[in-house]
């Protein structure tokens, strides 16, 4: 049986009008992932972080499950996400995909 539960949100007036992010980075250790939403401009030597989100693991996992699920019914109302390929010869902007593990901060 698949009982929903119902919550109620409460978002304040800075949270609503939202932030941002052309740019993420993802670094966990073995207990939390942290999650850096940025926004990175044309030109621009560095990035800006705006946002950063710290979760469990089991968080983390559920938050991939719900985009991938959210992302496919998106796909099938509207078609397919395009996702340019990686310029070599520019530096990158936007979200990046990474096979990569864990990140240490400078």
């Amino acid at each position: 049986m698949n009982s929903q539960q119902t919550v109620n949100v409460e978002i304040s007036e800075k949270e609503w009008e939202g932030v941002y992010s052309n740019f993420v980075i993802v670094t966990h250790s073995n207990a939390e992932f942290i999650i850096d939403f940025a926004r990175m401009l044309p030109g621009a030597k560095k990035v800006k972080v705006f946002s950063r989100i710290v979760m469990t693991p089991q968080s983390a996992k559920a938050l991939s499950s719900t985009l991938e699920t959210n992302i496919a019914k998106y796909e099938k109302d509207h078609g397919k996400i395009p996702v340019a390929p990686a310029d070599p010869n520019k530096p990158p902007i936007g979200f990046q995909t990474s096979t990569g593990g864990e990140e240490k901060p400078k």
